[in-house]
């Protein structure tokens, strides 16, 4: 029997293609103890595994608000929302639990206190009379390092919005 030499090691393998091109995240609900749901995202496919779990699809490009919550007998541990960004093939991700392969990460904050402050970003972002699925993802990044420096984060308005469509504008 032989061996190749260590030398000749094999290329590390690429990523493996995604799902019809699709990033997905696994929702799981277990009442009174896990639950994961999507704040907001559009959804291009969803496959129920069991009573408790589904897996919700994206389309590249989505941008997704990901909340994961889990509790024991005494209260909450563990509270956390992502903001991603579905990739593309071939793109670099980051990986994040229960999203496969992972996202371009705009915002990952965790506890409940700052999990409540970024819905509370979300809804005033509704409440301009917006999918906060097609404003700048940058305005994500900068929710993110205001409230990792214990600052509050500028309001999105419709100015800023107007503002990010003639930037997408210009880069097609």
């Amino acid at each position: 029997m032989s061996h190749s030499p260590r030398d000749e090691r094999q290329p590390a393998r690429a990523t493996p293609p995604l799902r019809n091109g699709r990033t997905e995240i696994e929702l799981i609900w277990i009442e009174k103890r896990l639950e994961h749901w999507i704040r907001f995202g559009r959804i291009a496919g969803e496959r129920i595994v069991s009573r408790k779990t589904r897996v919700l699809a994206f389309r590249p490009d989505a941008i997704v608000a990901f909340i994961r919550w889990s509790a024991n007998d005494y209260g909450t541990i563990h509270s956390r929302i992502d903001i991603v960004r579905a990739v593309r093939a071939g793109e670099p991700y980051t990986t994040v639990p229960f999203v496969r392969p992972g996202g371009e990460l705009l915002l990952s904050i965790k506890g409940w206190p700052k999990v409540r402050q970024v819905i509370e970003a979300i809804d005033q972002v509704e409440a301009e009379g917006l999918d906060p699925c097609d404003i700048a993802p940058e305005h994500w990044r900068h929710v993110h390092n205001r409230m990792s420096a214990g600052e509050a984060a500028r309001a999105y308005t419709m100015e800023r919005h107007r503002a990010w469509l003639k930037r997408k504008a210009l880069g097609q």
